[in-house]
């Protein structure tokens, strides 16, 4: 077809014309009084308990039967309106509505000079109730609508013709649309099924789930302490700003201000229903790494005494690298199906202490020996402290209740088969706002489009045959896999990291690649399966200088289940490594250093070996591994002195490392024969469910490692040149958070040579130093400025690195840096073996630089005395690379 656009708009005009004439309901738009349109105002109708949002021009419809209706019209800032509207069969029932703004009454609560502020109470009541409103439905179903238009409005100057060629076009709305219903059940289990969904563009990677499946009336919302957490007070001010009546509540108008402005620290209103003390409306806005968020909630009654969020809208905007833009979203939940928590019917009375007294006759009641549902379910006055410590030991009964207690959150998700392919009509009878114009012109754009990259998929390529891919030129470079069906795959690595240089092999290059067969078996729950493969793994490596080919090969077999796992296997050959087997320099980067400034920071020796291991991970909070390593390992010398650096005053230091615990004779050809025993476990760890599977929830439980080593001579067949030693050591990994305050990294380790007859350097305790101007990723995981191999040990040693990230501390006094998603740190890290100094590193860095980067100064000292400092790149803390 020669115009499929005008196609397209024929068929669309023809349904929406087909499916209007056997249409009823009520239309219109809401106004301010001053004719302006109110975007996302509610329209609420009373006898259903449902109701629909306006758009963003402030047009609505919503179908009904016929009928006679109490439609409840409100927004934020506007006095709300009711209105009786008649629906006749087969007609719309169009009514526009001009709403007055809201006037706030001061009159509602005392307020005295010198007196405490009102709002400090209703927020302390509101706080103390927040756990009792989580907690107050046994379960609910709702369905969400979920509308989200994004556009592009600004790039780099020198992309934005590649992005007009890609369709890809500047201040152009780019929609997505959503139905899903959403089921909820104490205590905390979430299901989602997504009925249907519509997208153009990508906008997907700001998305409003976060704040729409977790109430206000947690402690946080994605990351952003809730005003009606019970850290509240430390982080922000309340100021009463008034009260009015909406229909049969009184409502109070709270300023939230933050303590400190800045990111995860919200900035705005929230409306408390009093004597309920629930959320009645919020308009809140924070920002989250330099990004800025917008969130609006207009809550409804869906029962007695019970409000529930029924529209939300959110915004998220920002800028980086050049590109900026905003994202809207508009969700509509409706068609509650709520089941009250029985144990929780009782709506209770609360006294704030701190300016009530409690009645002496509750006080004799309470004496009683009441059970815990019983002190809950009485009419009984009950202070703050009081009823917030019953709730606590409620919950805690409730999840101990659970079939399994370390489980405590639990998400599935499902897309229905349909989802994707809904019509047009079935749109707009479910849609429960209206698209605005230039959605519409976004749709038809897409359409079109869709059909021309349809046709170019049909002619040009197929899923079967990006499946059956063949060799291209460069894969051994790329990385590649090549799949035989049946789980049978081979292919390479990613090889352009093994070319590098260092002064033994001078030029090296390597190549490694795989085989692979894999195998899922279905487990009884027919939702989680345990995954079985086999890997072969060869690698080979030459150095031009040196003039040697090594090579080695792992055979490894697997079981993955949604919580245990094992790995065993066997892996042998010749090969070179670090004499730190953490590998503390990068290969590309030793090679920088080496060709532009003459420092070869990387010492390598020589291995032939074979090595079986066997892994169990018996559950996440607990794993065991054996390994047995026999080894020849030969002292290798430099063979090459190129460098672009010629300056007669630097020259390239030996192979062998400076340390002040060895002699020639720890670098010397030997034998090993190495049994390793570790253990890894974390105790306390929770889980998580995500559509059936298992997933652990760490933050909580510290990670503690313990490994015993052991050098068996006998088993050598040159016992009087083989390693004969006996390592203990233990080390604590843990990061504590202090709210939205800071954050607190360790890594600590200590360890002991039991037995230290024979150690050569490869079996010393190395600890991760660094030499470069590159930080090593993760904020507690090497030293700054420490030389790589100067404090080994074989005697005993203790060692720990401490990182601590502010909110607010030096720079980011200043809100603006804040804002942009800055952070400070600061790190103190130390090293102490029998025959070392005390070594210890201070430093302060700058972390989140332009979203990405981390920025450190510091210095290292022995005994106290200034040793180097310097500046430090590297990845910023939030990126976790594995």
């Amino acid at each position: 077809m020669k115009n499929p656009t005008a196609f397209s708009l024929l068929i669309l005009s023809f349904l929406f014309i087909s499916f209007s004439s056997f249409s009823q309901g009520i239309r219109g738009r809401v106004f301010s009084n001053d004719g302006e349109p109110l975007p996302y105002a509610s329209v609420f109708i009373r006898n259903l308990g449902d109701g629909v949002p306006a758009n963003d021009e402030g047009y609505y419809e919503m179908k009904l039967p016929e009928g006679i209706y109490d439609v409840y019209f409100q927004i934020l800032g506007y006095k709300s309106r009711i209105e009786t509207l008649v629906v006749k069969e087969g007609a719309w029932t169009d009514f526009d509505v001009r709403l007055e703004p809201q006037i706030y009454t001061l009159e509602q609560v005392e307020v005295r000079a010198g007196a405490e502020d009102p709002a400090l109470t209703i927020m302390r009541k509101a706080i103390s109730k927040a756990k009792y409103h989580r907690l107050q439905l046994q379960s609910y179903e709702m369905t969400v609508y979920l509308k989200g238009t994004g556009q592009l409005t600004d790039a780099p100057f020198f992309l934005k013709k590649t992005l007009e060629k890609d369709g890809l076009n500047l201040n152009e709305a780019y929609t997505s649309e959503s139905v899903s219903k959403i089921r909820f059940s104490l205590p905390d289990k979430l299901e989602e099924e997504v009925i249907s969904i519509r997208t153009n563009g990508d906008n997907q990677n700001t998305s409003p789930a976060p704040y729409i499946q977790t109430s206000f009336y947690e402690e946080k919302i994605n990351e952003i302490i809730s005003p009606l957490s019970r850290a509240a007070f430390q982080y922000y001010r309340f100021r009463y700003e008034g009260s009015f009546f909406d229909e049969d509540v009184m409502v109070n108008k709270i300023r939230v201000i933050p303590r400190s402005r800045g990111e995860r620290i919200f900035d705005g209103y929230i409306y408390i229903i009093e004597d309920l003390w629930a959320i009645h409306s919020l308009d809140l806005k924070s920002s989250l790494l330099g990004f800025q968020i917008e969130a609006k909630q207009q809550y409804a009654p869906v029962a007695e005494n019970v409000w529930m969020p029924f529209t939300h809208t959110y915004r998220f905007s920002g800028k980086i690298f050049g590109f900026a833009g905003e994202f809207n979203y508009l969700a509509s939940t409706r068609d509650y199906e709520v089941v009250l928590n029985p144990d929780l019917v009782q709506t209770p009375e609360i006294i704030d202490e701190k300016i009530e007294e409690k009645p002496q006759d509750a006080m004799a009641k309470e004496a009683e020996d009441l059970g815990l549902l019983e002190k809950l379910s009485s009419e009984t006055p009950k202070t703050r402290k009081e009823y917030r410590k019953l709730l606590n030991e409620y919950e805690k009964e409730m999840l101990q209740e659970q079939r399994e207690e370390e489980v405590i959150i639990e998400r599935n998700y499902t897309v229905d088969s349909l989802a994707k392919k809904r019509d047009l009509s079935y749109w707009d009878s479910i849609r429960p706002v209206p698209l605005t114009a230039k959605e519409i012109q976004g749709y038809e754009r897409d359409d079109s489009l869709a059909v021309v990259e349809a046709a170019k998929m049909s002619e040009v390529d197929s899923v079967a045959k990006k499946a059956r891919r063949k060799y291209r030129p460069l894969d051994f470079l790329n990385g590649a896999t090549y799949s035989f069906g049946k789980g049978r795959s081979i292919g390479f690595n990613q090889n352009w990291t093994k070319i590098s240089f260092n002064t033994v092999e001078g030029l090296k290059v390597g190549v490694s690649g795989f085989y692979r067969k894999a195998k899922e078996i279905p487990m009884a729950d027919s939702v989680n399966v345990f995954r079985k493969s086999f890997n072969i793994e060869p690698e080979l490596r030459y150095g031009f200088s040196s003039k040697r080919f090594y090579g080695k090969s792992t055979l490894r077999w697997s079981g993955t289940k949604p919580t245990s796992g094992y790995s065993y296997g066997l892996e042998g050959g010749r090969f070179i490594y670090q004499f730190n087997g953490g590998e503390p320099i990068n290969e590309q980067v030793n090679a920088l250093y080496s060709l532009l400034f003459r420092q070869n920071y990387m010492k390598l020796y020589e291995q032939s070996f074979g090595r079986a291991f066997w892994a169990h991970r018996v559950d996440y909070g607990f794993t065991y591994r054996v390994n047995f390593t026999y080894a020849q390992r030969n002292q290798l010398f430099n063979n090459s002195n190129y460098s672009f650096y010629n300056r007669g005053e630097r020259i390239y230091t030996p192979n062998q490392p400076e340390n002040v615990e060895t002699g020639n004779q720890a670098f010397q050809d030997h034998q090993i024969a190495k049994l390793q025993l570790g253990v890894e476990w974390r105790p306390g760890i929770k889980y998580g469910i995500r559509n059936g599977r298992k997933y652990p929830i760490s933050d909580r439980a510290p990670l503690i490692r313990f490994d015993y080593i052991k050098a068996i001579p006998q088993l050598t067949r040159q016992q009087d040149f083989a390693a004969d030693f006996d390592h203990i050591r233990v080390g604590v990994e843990h990061d504590y958070t202090f709210g939205i305050s800071g954050k607190f990294d360790f890594n600590v380790s200590a360890g002991t040579f039991l037995n230290s007859n024979r150690v050569y350097f490869p079996d010393f305790q190395h600890f991760g130093g660094n030499r470069t101007i590159f930080s090593n990723f993760g904020p507690a995981s090497n030293f700054r400025f420490m030389d790589y191999y100067k404090y080994s040990t074989s005697s005993s040693y203790l060692s720990g690195i401490f990182h601590y990230q502010f909110r607010k501390f030096l720079l980011t006094q200043l809100p603006m840096l804040r804002f942009s998603g800055v952070q400070e740190n600061v790190f103190l890290n130390y090293l102490k073996t029998e025959n070392s100094p005390h070594y210890v590193e201070v430093g302060y860095s700058l972390d989140n630089l332009f979203r990405i980067f981390r920025v450190e100064i510091g210095a290292g000292f022995e005994n106290g005395q200034y040793l180097r400092g310097g500046v430090r790149f590297g990845v910023a803390t939030f990126i976790q690379i594995q």
